[in-house]
C-alpha cells in the first residue's frame, strides 16, 4: 500500500514543491494543510503514514501543532518531521517527539531520499499501483 504523507506548510509554493517531489520521485501520496489549525484536523481525519510540518507557520507554530499531535492518541504514534529555514533548529536533535528535521529550502531531487533515512521507507516505484 503506498504511503500517504500530510504537508502542512503555509506557503503553497513549499506543499506544490514537496507534493510533486515525492509523488514523482517517490510513489508516495500527499495530502496538503495550509496552516497548523488545518493539518491538525486533516491528520486526525486522515490518519496519514507522516506528516512534514512547517516550524514557523502564523496562528499555530510547528511546535505546538507538533504537541497537539502527539496529545491526541489519533495521531500520537504518526512520524512527525519538521521543515525549517532555521539552520540552528535543524542543526539540533529533534525535539517534542519529532522524527527528524529537514532544512529548508530544501532539494526536490533529494527530498523523497530525505524522508527515507528519517523514517526507514522505501522509496516505491513512480506510477506503482498498491
Amino acid at each position: 500500500m503506498r504511503k500517504r504523507i500530510l504537508i502542512i506548510d503555509d506557503e503553497e509554493d513549499i506543499r506544490e514543491v514537496a507534493r510533486l517531489s515525492l509523488e514523482e520521485m517517490a510513489g508516495w501520496r500527499t495530502l496538503g494543510a495550509e496552516s497548523g489549525a488545518d493539518g491538525v484536523s486533516r491528520a486526525q481525519e486522515e490518519l496519514p503514514d507522516a506528516i512534514l510540518l512547517d516550524v514557523m507557520m502564523p496562528d499555530m507554530d510547528g511546535p505546538t501543532v507538533l504537541a497537539r499531535l502527539k496529545a491526541d492518541r489519533r495521531t500520537a504514534d504518526i512520524p512527525v518531521i519538521l521543515l525549517t529555514a532555521k539552520v540552528q533548529v535543524a542543526r539540533r536533535p529533534p525535539s517534542g517527539g519529532a522524527a527528524g528535521v529537514i532544512l529548508k529550502p530544501f532539494d526536490p531531487v533529494d527530498l523523497a531520499h530525505q524522508v527515507e533515512r528519517l523514517l526507514g521507507w522505501p522509496i516505491e516505484e513512480p506510477g506503482a499501483e498498491s
